[in-house]
């Protein structure tokens, strides 16, 4: 007996061995079953190789703790990246204060994400420049202006991209600064590249501004794809989302942009300066678009089109909460022309004016402007218009100068919020609505229906004198 209870004592610890590894396989495995089920957590993306040669900023000395000036260092790198003859440089995760800098040909700037590239709002640090040549003098002060915190230009093959890295060009400073008429010079973008092209910015949130966002100017072939615009609604003066200038083949597309002036703005140079230097805009297709400006448009071409702006589509674009959807500016003085713009699948959620054309927008550079360059407005298309909460629904006011010509509206339903006697307001103006339109259309257009068949001509009468005021 004496002699088996080893044996008995043995086997029941092996018992218990087995039962606690059991149980312990089983913990674990519930435990991996119970993190299968929680939420997915975002690990470390890693950088893609986009380019042969690839470089990361801290190589070059800099530090992201939001305070170290890392100018040198984005200097170094791009120097570094200009003579391999293109590269790729990572931006890790930090907050990377800088100066204005430059970029270079064959190059991508990848941001990881929670990279933050912050511009100082030191003015002192920003580098003036000429004044851009269609426009005369900086847009709000004469002489030069201040540069911007990305710069480049005669650059090709150029790429802005990453996991959704910022770019926040810490604006408040600047405005504060304007609205006190404090500075001297024209504040400058947050990104602009000048006679470049093959560009293409994508997967980046760009924030706060000093003046406008992204400023492509005299560029040809530029892709702005996901990309995420932000600036306060009130008290970011001019804080433009896009503004394609004096540029040609242009893709917009799957972007959210909210700031505090008009979402997406195209132009191509400002009166006598424009006109001399006669580049149009021309080419450009936006789509699949959200944006949101409660101080001017969704959408806006001008008011800076001497140089003339044709060939626009606008597909699949959401404008809420704003003061305006699209609007076509200019005034005499301007020159130039907006031909040909289509827009289609046009939803307005709260907006107070969809459809606006102003033809007395009247800012001047200087007095050296001709009054009598008159610019064209004509072959402007909308179909498939939806919307609700909607003050007025178009307000189309050419002028006797200016009118209004070959406009086509057709498949509008749009709920009105403003029981006002003309919600659909028309002045100088000649074209049609086809098939359903929701407002009644004013008298100034042709009603014809989807086959093209006259069914009832318009009845206005010419009239005299200048477009009526745009308070809204």
């Amino acid at each position: 007996l004496l002699d088996s209870i080893p044996r008995h004592l043995s086997f029941h610890r092996t018992a218990l061995a087995l039962i606690w590894a059991l149980g312990f396989l089983t913990i674990i495995a519930w435990q991996r079953a119970a993190i299968d089920r929680l939420p997915p957590s975002q690990p470390r993306r890693i950088f893609p190789r986009l380019r042969s040669s690839v470089f990361d900023l801290t190589d070059f000395g800099a530090v992201g703790d939001g305070f170290t000036v890392n100018t040198r260092a984005f200097e170094r790198a791009i120097s570094e990246i200009r003579r391999k003859g293109g590269g790729q440089l990572n931006v890790e995760s930090g907050r990377w204060l800088t100066a204005p800098f430059n970029l270079t040909s064959n190059m991508t700037l990848f941001l990881a994400r929670n990279a933050v590239i912050l511009g100082t709002d030191d003015a002192s640090q920003w580098p003036l420049l000429p004044a851009l040549p269609s426009y005369g003098y900086g847009r709000e002060k004469p002489g030069p202006r201040y540069g911007s915190l990305i710069h480049g230009q005669n650059l090709s093959d150029v790429v802005i991209t990453g996991h959704n890295g910022t770019i926040n060009g810490q604006g408040e400073t600047w405005w504060k600064r304007h609205l006190k008429n404090e500075l001297n010079h024209t504040r400058g973008p947050l990104i602009e590249l000048m006679w470049s092209r093959d560009i293409v910015v994508s997967d980046v949130t760009l924030l706060n501004s000093p003046f406008w966002t992204l400023h492509p100017y005299d560029c040809r072939n530029i892709t702005v794809r996901n990309v995420t615009i932000l600036a306060p609604l009130a008290g970011s003066p001019n804080t433009d989302g896009i503004d394609p200038d004096s540029c040609e083949n242009v893709l917009i597309e799957d972007c959210y942009i909210n700031v505090g002036d008009d979402g997406i703005a195209i132009k191509s140079g400002w009166d006598q300066y424009g006109i001399a230097y006669g580049r149009p805009s021309t080419g450009i297709v936006i789509r699949n678009v959200v944006v949101r400006s409660m101080i001017s448009a969704g959408v806006s071409i001008g008011s800076e089109m001497s140089g003339g702006v044709s060939n626009v589509t606008v597909e699949n674009l959401l404008v809420w909460k704003s003061k305006r959807g699209i609007r076509i500016k200019t005034s005499p003085g301007r020159g130039g022309y907006v031909r040909r713009l289509t827009c289609t699948n046009l939803t307005l959620d709260d907006v107070r004016v969809g459809i606006v054309v102003k033809t007395d927008y009247g800012d001047h550079p200087d007095d050296g402007y001709d009054p009598n360059a008159l610019p064209a407005i004509e072959g402007i298309n909308f179909r498939r218009i939806r919307g609700h909460g909607v003050r007025i629904p178009v307000r189309v006011y050419g002028s006797r100068e200016i009118p209004v010509r070959d406009l086509t509206i057709g498949d509008m339903d749009v709920g009105i919020t403003y029981k006002k006697k003309r919600i659909f307001q028309c002045s100088h103006v000649e074209g049609r609505v086809i098939g359903k339109v929701f407002p009644a259309p004013c008298d100034d257009l042709d009603v014809v229906d989807e086959d093209g068949n006259l069914v009832r001509k318009s009845s206005a009468i010419p009239r005299n004198g200048t477009a009526a005021v745009d308070t809204d």
